[in-house]
């Protein structure tokens, strides 16, 4: 009774922006996570891609104890030594030379967005402001990412969006090739399109981006929300390009299951940003920093996590390409990249995804046939491998 009445006031007080399973949870460890009514759930989902070393991780959780205990918040007024310390640790792994923070993946997109019209009109005049992203992306939910957002069912009732963006193919260099001009500024891209069904590119396409970027002057803004902190095998998705950005924005796994969101980017682009260009009250707070040191320290300790994430990224698609051969008659193809992995359907798949919450385990549908897996780094084969029972069960059913 106690849970239903959770449900129903959840329902009466919260506005109606989600679709809710019908649980709540109350404890996670790891990989699981347990119900009020006490049943254990295994989570390769990660608060979408969020809690990349599981839930509570020791490291994480004291990280933030001892902090919260020294101190909580002060305004970006002063300066923040554990903030400081976060932003030489990404600077030193990436090729970024200053960094902006903020709360979101959403608010760090909305930064380099605004960086990238600043600077252009520092250097080129009011008129280069334009900014392509790709059809089928996802860059956030504020009024300018959403624009740059490449879904028109998402643009839908909040017209009119933002000016100064196109779309194009993504993976399609020639219509990008052909779409640039003396207005665009800058090419805003996701290294996997997660939301938009766990799409990769094909090998050299962003190195001719970068190259096309580099001619004609134009930023090149990598967005990855999703695809950093080791989600795909290497700290971020761009070192196995070839390539650096002049812009990355990294937010989700970044805090370890804390909301905080950081915009990168190199000193040239940087310095268009003045004082009081941009700001964020809660970015880069000292007990958010503390929990975002704590996860990268361990994400990099022993380098482990990140070969494992390969290894067992090869291991999942290997698996799910079996469940491709036994069942042809439903499943299209299999793509991923590390541990981001997509099950791509002949239909829409959110019976799937309710199907395999009843039996226990956490999954998504994205773009409404595909099923999206990114479970945390510390995902075990063991993990694989009762998944795929269940998911075999389903899809016999479906079958």
């Amino acid at each position: 009774m106690e849970l239903k009445r959770v449900l129903e006031e959840s329902t009466s007080c919260i506005m109606n922006t989600y679709k809710r399973f019908p649980v709540i949870f109350v404890k996670g460890r790891g990989m699981s996570l347990w119900s009020k009514d006490g049943k254990e759930y295994i989570d390769f989902l990660s608060g979408i891609a969020v809690n990349v070393l599981g839930h509570c991780h020791p490291k994480v959780v004291v990280a933030i104890q001892k902090q919260v205990q020294r101190l909580g918040h002060i305004s970006n007024f002063y300066h923040n030594d554990v903030q400081v310390k976060l932003a030489k640790i990404l600077i030193k792994r990436t090729f970024a030379e200053r960094v902006f923070f903020s709360n979101s993946g959403a608010e760090a997109n909305e930064a380099a967005i605004k960086l990238a019209r600043k600077y252009s009109t520092t250097k080129y005049g009011t008129d280069r402001y334009e900014i392509i992203t790709a059809l089928n992306s996802f860059h956030g939910r504020t009024l300018a990412t959403l624009t740059a957002t490449g879904q028109s069912r998402l643009h839908k009732g909040f017209e009119p969006l933002v000016p100064g963006f196109k779309y194009v193919a993504f993976d399609n260099f020639e219509a990008m090739k052909h779409t640039i001009s003396e207005k665009t500024c800058a090419i805003m891209l996701e290294p996997v399109q997660g939301e938009g069904g766990v799409r990769i590119a094909t090998e050299g396409y962003f190195k001719n981006i970068r190259e096309l970027c580099t001619q004609n002057g134009i930023l090149l803004i990598l967005d990855e929300i999703q695809t950093g902190m080791g989600r795909t095998g290497t700290l971020f998705a761009y070192e196995q390009f070839g390539i650096e950005p002049d812009i990355l924005t990294s937010a989700k796994a970044l805090g370890g299951g804390m909301p905080i969101g950081a915009t990168l980017a190199t000193e040239e682009v940087a310095s268009a940003f003045d004082v009081g260009s941009h700001g964020s009250t809660f970015g880069g707070n000292p007990i958010v920093a503390a929990a975002s040191i704590a996860t990268i320290e361990t994400i990099l300790e022993d380098g482990i996590l990140l070969q494992e994430c390969t290894r067992l990224g090869e291991y999942f698609i290997d698996s799910l390409m079996k469940l491709k051969k036994d069942f042809k008659d439903i499943v299209v193809n299999v793509r991923g990249m590390g541990l981001l992995v997509g099950l791509e359907l002949n239909r829409e798949c959110s019976q799937v995804v309710q199907a395999c919450f009843e039996r226990g385990f956490l999954i998504n549908c994205t773009s409404n046939n595909v099923l999206r897996f990114c479970p945390p780094l510390i995902v075990t084969q063991e993990h694989i491998d009762r998944l795929m029972v269940v998911l075999r069960e389903v899809l016999e059913r479906l079958s």
